[in-house]
């Protein structure tokens, strides 16, 4: 598994009963997961003095308690900042368990010795985007709603990165990537984070286990003949990693050649050491 172990501003204290206590900066919040199916001891006080609950609802959906919380604040991931703020289902607008993927990609940028172009895919607030930009390498932003894409320039300035070279789009990611293929536009390396289930502004269908293999291989079309990364990020419980491992190979492998990795990713859990699974990553490198 690839761990997300180097965060100090975020912590997963604690987990039981379908939730998991954490530490958001100076904050501390319960909100729901799925993958929690245990039921332990809450010895840890902070699960009773907590600054913010997302209850779920048996109907779907839930809603936000508060105890003392912001509506923003901010937390840091080595040189980057991220303004957080509780919205829609149980989200802060961060997925910490990412940054083992940005330290990955990054490594790749810094030592590549030249410029790179970096295309990050259902970008959401710009993680991604941040880490690639900050490493050196030109980055294009692409998300369909105008709220993330607004705040990930917010992250971006707040992390010093306002004049990076980062092209900002608001657009539907396949008439994106469609585009670019006609316009003959190539990529050093791809980023993709899709969604489980979507609609585009036509109101175009996105299913995960029907649309991803098929945008996998038109995406391949925009890797420059140099690429040197490729990610592809799931939440989605049925695309296990051999899964992502077995598309790479199939879409990528046969024309660019290089190697492919696929691990469920994962956050430390401070309580007892043990690993909370939070999804799988597929990784294509040149070397």
């Amino acid at each position: 598994m690839w761990i997300a172990d180097n965060w100090k501003d975020y912590e997963v204290i604690d987990t039981s009963r379908g939730e998991k206590l954490e530490r958001w900066g100076d904050y501390i919040l319960v909100r729901p997961d799925p993958q929690v199916i245990w039921d332990t001891e809450r010895a840890d006080k902070r699960w009773k003095h907590k600054n913010g609950h997302y209850h779920r609802s048996s109907k779907g959906g839930g809603e936000w308690e508060f105890f003392d919380l912001p509506q923003e604040w901010s937390i840091h991931y080595r040189d980057l900042t991220f303004r957080l703020k509780p919205f829609s289902f149980k989200h802060t607008g961060l997925f910490p368990e990412q940054a083992v993927n940005w330290d990955w990609f990054s490594s790749i940028i810094k030592d590549a010795g030249r410029p790179l172009r970096i295309l990050n895919l259902f970008a959401y607030t710009g993680g991604a985007t941040l880490a690639a930009a900050k490493a050196g390498a030109s980055v294009t932003h692409v998300d369909a709603s105008k709220g993330m894409v607004s705040w990930a320039k917010e992250n971006a300035a707040a992390s010093g990165l306002a004049d990076a070279p980062v092209r900002w789009l608001v657009d539907d990611c396949v008439k994106f990537v469609e585009r670019e293929i006609r316009r003959g536009n190539t990529y050093d390396g791809i980023i993709m984070d899709p969604p489980s289930y979507g609609r585009g502004p036509k109101g175009e269908i996105w299913k995960i286990e029907e649309s991803i293999f098929p945008f996998l291989r038109l995406t391949a079309q925009i890797l420059s003949k140099d690429a040197l990364f490729f990610l592809i990020n799931s939440y989605t419980t049925g695309l296990q990693p051999a899964v992502l491992d077995y598309m790479l190979q199939t879409a990528i492998v046969p024309s660019f050649g290089g190697r492919t990795a696929s691990s469920e990713i994962g956050l430390p859990v401070t309580k007892n050491g043990l690993i909370l699974p939070c999804g799988a990553s597929g990784r294509w490198c040149r070397i």
